[in-house]
């Protein structure tokens, strides 16, 4: 049987348009677009067509406001230490508790560092952002919000438009990393307040090693990477064209799939949920069920550990993960549902399956024919497990 992978949110498969999108820019169209002679000017060509992809899908306003970067990380650090430079007078973050680590990482440092000043704001048992305390956090020294469109664990989904008007009435900036929400959720830019969004080439299947930060027209903006004319100046360093183009298309592919993404994925992952549930005893959604990206699951099985299932569904040839790629191999459970108050007894059980256009009914029907076996296995061997239902205090509700 073919292997099945769900772990979209990881990283994705390069679509094979992408890639012959890419090819001819390693070799037949191989010039410097900052060149003035036709082998540049060709490459300057293709790299404003991708801009514009990019443009599309994100509905913005100017093609000129999306910055090319190295990815998500890179996006994600610039918009946050540009704002501090730019934003006179004001030096404290909002950010949250369940952000990935490339914001986390980056705040802990600065208060480390620079002594800045960090709101965490909390989330609630589904997920979701605590709004009052949110407005208690912004005032006049907030430099700049940070808070993600949907999280990387849970696709629970954040209301950031709301969040940008209320950041912009504190007259803060407000930054977003969209890098799980582009090409899985419609955004149109144009019609919200946020000034600078996060986003990654791998999220979208596209190529690895590329991103690109929004910056809305008119927002003072301080390089991270200083060099040569490039970006506008924003980003110095030759463009890598091949992974701007690969971009570009995936961008394009994208904005043709965003309906697949809602519906025929978004059913996917509910019929895998709704067969586990009713399959498995002590099991649980996490995450807001009714606000979610579509693609998105994460499951907590009590009484067993999570990285036990991940390696026997591996053995299966099914690929999922317990969470954000970026903090694999920790022995510490998820920060993300640590601070969504999992019961201890199934905070060590959760799985992340992350589908994409590629995921198929026959891939659903597969997991659900072969993980309630590994469950029951598993529990089979837990001394807690058997310890509880001696003690009457389970149920005999696993399939075996």
């Amino acid at each position: 049987m073919r292997p099945i992978y769900l772990d979209n949110n990881a990283t994705t498969r390069m679509d094979p348009e992408v890639l012959a999108a890419m090819v001819p820019y390693f070799t037949e169209q191989f010039g410097n677009a900052s060149s003035t002679h036709s082998f540049g000017t060709e490459v300057g060509s293709a790299l404003k067509q991708a801009r514009q992809h990019l443009q599309t899908l994100l509905g913005a306003a100017f093609d000129y406001e999306i910055i090319f970067t190295s990815g998500g990380t890179e996006s994600d650090n610039s918009a946050i230490l540009s704002a501090l430079e730019t934003q006179t007078g004001r030096d404290e973050i909002i950010t949250t508790v369940v952000e990935h680590p490339a914001i986390l990482a980056l705040a802990d440092h600065l208060e480390k560092t620079r002594g800045t000043k960090v709101h965490y704001i909390r989330v609630d048992g589904n997920g979701r952002l605590d709004l009052e305390a949110y407005e208690r956090a912004l005032g006049p020294r907030t430099a700049v919000v940070s808070v993600m469109w949907a999280n990387n664990e849970t696709g629970t989904v954040f209301p950031v438009e709301l969040l940008a008007k209320l950041a912009h009435s504190a007259g803060a900036l407000f930054h977003t990393d969209a890098v799980q929400a582009v090409g899985k959720t419609p955004i149109n830019l144009k019609t919200t307040e946020i000034d600078m969004l996060s986003l990654s080439g791998h999220k979208l299947h596209g190529p690895k090693g590329i991103g690109a930060l929004y910056v809305r027209k008119g927002v003072k903006y301080k390089p991270l990477i200083r060099g040569g004319h490039q970006e506008r100046g924003r980003r110095g360093g030759t463009e890598n064209a091949p992974a701007i183009i690969g971009l570009g298309k995936a961008a394009e592919l994208a904005a043709t799939h965003l309906e697949t993404e809602q519906t025929r994925v978004g059913a996917l992952r509910d019929h895998i949920e709704r067969g586990l549930v009713q399959r498995i005893g002590h099991c649980f959604v996490n995450g807001d069920e009714q606000n979610r990206l579509p693609n998105t699951s994460n499951i907590a099985f009590e009484y067993i550990d999570g990285e036990a299932i991940l390696s026997h569904m591996n053995r299966e040839g099914i690929a999922a993960s317990s969470g954000s790629a970026c903090t694999s191999g920790s022995t510490e459970p998820s920060h993300v549902l640590r601070a969504m108050d999992v019961p201890p007894t199934a905070l060590h059980g959760a799985i992340r399956l992350s589908l994409s256009r590629e995921t198929t009914t026959e891939d659903a029907d597969r997991v659900l024919e072969i993980l309630p076996g590994i469950i029951a296995r598993l529990r089979a061997m837990s001394p807690i497990w058997q310890e509880r239902e001696s003690d009457g205090e389970l149920r005999a509700s696993n399939v075996a």
